[in-house]
């Protein structure tokens, strides 16, 4: 089964192959990051217009990269959110245009369950049943996963995820968008111990989280560094939140795998690509003999493939595909509503 992937719920257009025996076959990505820097975020009606330029030729590059025609696909999948609206609507009419063009099926997929189950594309994947922390954009959960589809929520955010945190302090510390990424880069020439940070609800007895007292924190630490806002306070600074934020995530993470008695721990978004959140929890597994298993990185962030292989496995667990027409798309969809 050769399924196409297609994705734009915010600021990246991607495009894959997934076959269900040969794996990811191809897949092309681009990013908005350069064009909405000028702006300090996302500008959703340049999100948009940005999809539409972009879906056509991205979807030649992987047809090529793949040595595929349209006439080999056999059901187009999509994402139908969660997202922003005018970005979704891209993607979905493009998909069901296509798939009416070429008279194949259509599958809507979940955003978060294309990131949930992207280490499946990994050279070494997880099995199931196994602990999953998402931690992608505005969502940090821990879940228990035992098939596609089968997902169980063990705790979440209460207010802000780990993402937007990572974002919105760095946007306290002055560095420019996308902040989070630049903020971990930085972090790495801090010095640890320098300043302390809260860990918020790391002893709180359950799995839940919550991340908004640790973005006032850093305003704090900023308002009494106002003189002294040199790169050693920022690196410094950018070190000790993100030690907060990681031993926290770690913490928990490693709670449910004791109360799930599993041993494969899987983690997967933009967030799951930090240095040292894996290489602690890679330290961790190697102690206490479980397993840790992460996407490449090409795949924390969003793009076709994860898409792609939803939609495949999807489909291989007996998830009926759609006929093309019905232009779904959901703009806010809890991944609650795919839970059993």
């Amino acid at each position: 089964m050769l399924v196409l992937g297609i994705e734009s719920s915010c600021d990246e257009t991607g495009i894959a192959l997934y076959d269900s025996e040969a794996g990811l076959l191809s897949h092309a990505l681009h990013s908005q990051v350069a064009m909405h820097a000028e702006y300090g975020g996302v500008v959703p009606e340049l999100a948009s217009r940005d999809h539409i330029r972009r879906v056509v030729p991205l979807l030649r590059d992987t047809l090529a990269q793949g040595n595929r025609s349209l006439d080999d696909v056999d059901a187009v999948a999509y994402t139908r959110g969660p997202g922003l609206a005018g970005a979704l609507l891209v993607g979905c009419a493009f998909a069901e245009a296509l798939a009416l063009a070429i008279d194949k099926p259509i599958i809507p997929v979940h955003h978060l369950e294309g990131h949930l189950l992207s280490p499946l594309l990994s050279s070494t994947p997880p099995t199931f049943p196994f602990v999953a922390l998402l931690v992608s954009g505005g969502h940090t959960q821990l879940m228990r996963v035992t098939g596609v589809g089968e997902y169980e929520l063990l705790g979440e955010t209460l207010d802000d995820a780990a993402g937007e945190a990572f974002d919105k302090s760095a946007k306290l510390l002055g560095l420019p968008y996308p902040g989070g990424a630049l903020l971990s880069k930085l972090a790495e020439s801090g010095t640890p111990g320098v300043y302390q940070l809260p860990r918020p609800m790391l002893h709180s007895g359950d799995l839940d989280f919550s991340f908004s007292g640790l973005k006032t924190a850093v305003l704090t630490l900023v308002r009494e560094h106002a003189d002294d806002m040199n790169d050693t306070f920022k690196a410094d600074a950018a070190r000790a939140f993100q030690e907060a934020i990681v031993e926290v995530l770690v913490k928990k993470s490693l709670k449910a795998m004791k109360l799930t008695g599993l041993k494969h721990l899987v983690v997967a978004g933009g967030v799951g690509a930090n240095k040292q959140l894996r290489a602690t929890l890679d330290d961790e597994a190697r102690r206490k003999r479980f397993g840790v298993f992460y996407p490449e990185l090409e795949f924390c962030t969003d793009n076709g493939a994860m898409i792609a292989l939803a939609g495949c496995l999807r489909l291989q667990a007996g998830t009926p595909a759609k006929v093309a027409g019905s232009f779904a798309i959901q703009p806010r969809w809890p991944l609650s509503e795919l839970m059993r």
